[in-house]
Parts: C-alpha cells; structure tokens; sequence
C-alpha cells in the first residue's frame, strides 16, 4: 500500500524532486489541475497526449508535464487549494485549448486505448480582426474530466463570406 501524500505545505513544496525546470523556461501561465489519481492523469497525459514530465516530487503526488510550448501541472487531490467539494466532471465550465504541431499521433494514441473522444476532429475557421485564424481541433476529458481541446494551426485566411465558426 502506497504512502499517503504529504500534507503540510513546506514538506510538500520541499520534498525530493526529479528532473528539472522546463528547457525553455517557465510558461507566464500554467494551470495546476487537481487530479484524483497522480499515476492515472500521468498515464492519459504522458502515453496518450505525449507530455512529458519536466520535474516532479513523488512524495507530494505531484508533476510539472511539458509538450513543446505548453507547460500544465497535476497535484492529486491534498485538501491544500480546493475552493469546494471536488466533483466530476472537475473543471466545469472551462476547457484547456493547447496548441501542438499534429493531432493525428493524439488520435493515433487515443483510438489504441479506446479512450472516448468528446467532440470528434474537426477543422474551425475563428474570425479574428480582419481574417480567419484556422484550427484543426479535438476535444477530449482527461480521467477527472478536464476538457481538453487540442489544436493543429491552419493559418489564416481572408474572411469568408459564410459565417462558419
């Protein structure tokens, strides 16, 4: 039976580490996701979103995940900075739009594991000042169901004349 996690915030915060900080520096803004399992979010995040863990400390069930330019941290569930009652789906109202370089490797991933997909792949033209900015995007839950949207850029485009969006 494994370790409870640490609970007071200096043992936690100080606790051994692997790894180190992100290559190319901290993000300016980086969500910490309260997870109910540690070890489940890393398997969805690591094997089938393809972070990888920048650092971690083991003993306080918590891991700074990086994928390219994006940066998102997990922290099992401690009672530390939940504001109210954890609920699933967690996140509601919010979903986390993460720019990558090629979705199909995701789906690839996805589709293996059979993990359910919330809104297939689709391709979303946003208008944007005076032109379309293009996205090839997915939308998918983590295990506590965080809504994640992934996103392949298309590039822009002169306004169409239809309104899609």
């Amino acid at each position: 039976m494994s370790k409870p996690p640490l609970s007071d915030p200096h043992d936690r915060a100080t606790s051994d580490s692997t790894g180190n900080a992100p290559r190319d520096g901290f993000a300016d803004l980086v969500p910490e996701l309260s997870v109910s399992d540690i070890q489940a979010s890393l398997s969805f995040w690591r094997d089938l979103l393809g972070f990888e863990i920048a650092y971690d400390r083991p003993a306080a069930r918590f891991a700074y995940l990086v994928r390219g330019r994006v940066q998102v941290m997990l922290c099992e569930l401690n009672g530390r900075w939940e504001t109210a009652e954890m609920q699933r789906p967690f996140g509601r109202g919010i979903n986390f739009q993460m720019v990558i370089d090629h979705i199909a490797p995701i789906l690839s991933a996805l589709g293996e594991a059979k993990w359910p997909l919330y809104e297939p792949p689709n391709e979303a033209w946003y208008r944007v000042g005076d032109q379309d900015v293009g996205q090839r995007e997915v939308l998918v839950q983590d295990p506590d169901g965080y809504l994640i949207r992934l996103v392949e850029r298309l590039g822009t485009r002169a306004p169409s004349s239809s309104q899609e969006r």
